[in-house]
């Protein structure tokens, strides 16, 4: 697992593990199975604070695409890679929506934005 965090980003380094993760997992890199690096560890690796590798794994839990087995470890879902074939279609049908709706790309990525974290704002 190859993870890098932007400190200078305005994106939460949590959310840059998540997101990191998640697209690894997606793309074949991480197979369903594979065990990942414990909280600690990987907090050492990329010099983070462990809480902040624990809200990125406690996400990636709740969005399906790991596991915790206690003491076992953390290891890759093996229906995630079946659940991001299933997202791709989605952004594939809101992508040709958004677009027969006429709006541009960056209303769209703000909309999905909102829609994530709760907000329902109705395009600008």
């Amino acid at each position: 697992m190859n993870l890098i965090v932007d400190t200078a980003s305005a994106v939460p380094p949590y959310e840059q593990v998540r997101a990191q993760i998640a697209q690894q997992v997606a793309d074949g890199e991480l197979p369903a199975g594979t065990k990942l690096a414990t909280v600690r560890q990987l907090a050492e690796d990329l010099g983070l604070a462990p809480n902040t590798v624990a809200r990125a794994y406690k996400e990636l839990e709740a969005d399906g695409v790991i596991e915790t087995h206690g003491r076992r470890g953390t290891f890759v879902r093996s229906s995630a890679a079946e659940s991001s074939t299933s997202a791709v279609q989605a952004v594939r049908a809101y992508v040709a929506a958004a677009r027969r709706l006429g709006l541009t790309r960056p209303e769209a990525v703000r909309l999905v934005e909102d829609a994530w974290l709760g907000e329902h704002a109705p395009p600008a």
